[in-house]
């Protein structure tokens, strides 16, 4: 189960609960029963090592993307003396 953090609006202790996903947030606070706030907080789940993300594509795949990509640029022409954009 996710550990939640919690901060009490009248207290302004910080509060670390074990729930269910599917539980409702917490209301009042366990220390002095004052309203609850959810507090946004980073995820300890980590991707580490070899994997689909970090080496799971083929080197003959990413050759194909780039060629892909070469050929759907569009060459940007220089612009001419005259054009608005270079008038002082």
């Amino acid at each position: 189960m996710p550990i939640y953090e919690y901060h009490c609006l009248n207290c302004s202790k910080d509060h670390e609960i074990i729930q269910k996903a599917s539980d409702k947030p917490l209301r009042k606070c366990p220390s002095c029963s004052g309203k609850m706030q959810k507090k946004m907080s980073l995820s300890s789940f980590q991707l580490k090592g070899g994997g689909w993300y970090a080496s799971g594509y083929s080197k003959e795949a990413e050759k194909k993307v780039e060629k892909k990509v070469e050929k759907a640029a569009v060459p940007v022409a220089p612009a001419s003396p005259k054009s608005p954009e270079n008038k002082a």
